[in-house]
């Protein structure tokens, strides 16, 4: 699909309006078929909600609408490894139901937190259960440290993940400092992962040591993916692949930058591309990590 980017301002500013929001609105998700959000919000506490918003996609600009009052997924029980929040990562249908794989949150002692991540399934409609009170992809010997972010695609019967991996922490004088990078999984039912540390997207230089929230898109040409990479402050990534295994890095084609002064002007994060009636559009997080808000993105050209 042609065409350059061109920004459409803040779509949603935090809080939103339920009782469960007091800062943040990151990590967007659209479901563009039932044209609703799915997003992650912060509580007085600092814990992560998922929360579902109606979306118009009918006109030139996104529209937000309304928030359901209930949360899609609320913190975990004490000591699960979600129980220091829970953050959006992607939907998956499969026939009536809609597999919701999200990132789980714990605090930690030597490391500031630790990640899982989660799923939570929906059947024919009705409310989000947690398959488990485990993850379904934890540390393991290929990830041994922390697993977050997923982003899943289905073909063929074969579930494929992109997923966030860490490689270690170091000490600075500020503290600690992760490094993860992005990886690839498959299952064969969206619940049992096969991981062997296959490497998706690599650190560009030793600058760099967060690379976050794939977003994967097949076409005919083959398969785009966009992401959040991080040395000073994160930025947009971008990397086009024939197989989904093998991975080209083209940042300088990812299509936005910061606009300095603004909402966005310090960082871009956690971007969400999809298309819907002929249009692409992007979601993305600007300064803070969701602090400003969601902003919205459409090919034109």
């Amino acid at each position: 699909m042609g065409g350059s980017w061109v920004k459409q301002g803040v779509l949603v500013a935090p809080p939103l309006a339920v009782a469960w929001s007091a800062t943040h609105v990151a990590l967007p998700y659209v479901d563009p078929g039932a044209e609703v959000l799915y997003c992650s919000t912060r509580d007085c506490a600092g814990r992560s909600w998922i929360a579902r918003a109606r979306l118009d996609l009918a006109s030139e600009a996104v529209g937000f609408g309304q928030v359901d009052p209930e949360p899609v997924l609320r913190p975990g029980a004490l000591g699960c490894f979600d129980d220091s929040g829970v953050t959006m990562s992607c939907v998956v249908d499969r026939g009536d139901e809609k597999y919701l794989y999200y990132t789980g949150w714990s605090l930690g002692v030597t490391v500031p937190f630790y990640l899982a991540i989660g799923l939570a399934i929906s059947r024919g409609g009705g409310p989000f259960e947690r398959v488990s009170q485990a993850p379904v992809l934890g540390r393991t010997a290929s990830d041994p440290y922390l697993t977050a972010s997923p982003h899943i695609l289905v073909e063929d019967g074969r579930w494929r993940m992109w997923y966030v991996s860490c490689v270690g922490w170091t000490r600075r004088e500020d503290g600690v400092r992760h490094h993860y990078h992005l990886r690839y999984a498959e299952s064969a039912d969206g619940i049992d992962w096969e991981t062997g540390g296959r490497v998706a997207i690599d650190f560009a230089d030793e600058r760099e040591y967060a690379i976050a929230r794939p977003c994967v898109v097949r076409g005919n040409a083959g398969y785009e993916m966009w992401f959040s990479a991080r040395g000073d402050a994160y930025r947009l990534g971008y990397a086009r692949s024939t197989d989904g295994l093998d991975w080209t890095r083209l940042d300088e084609e990812g299509g936005l930058d910061v606009s300095p002064g603004e909402w966005d002007g310090e960082m871009i994060a956690y971007p969400h591309v999809f298309d819907h009636d002929g249009r692409r559009f992007m979601l993305y997080n600007g300064n803070n990590y969701g602090a400003t808000g969601v902003g919205s993105a459409v090919v034109v050209g």
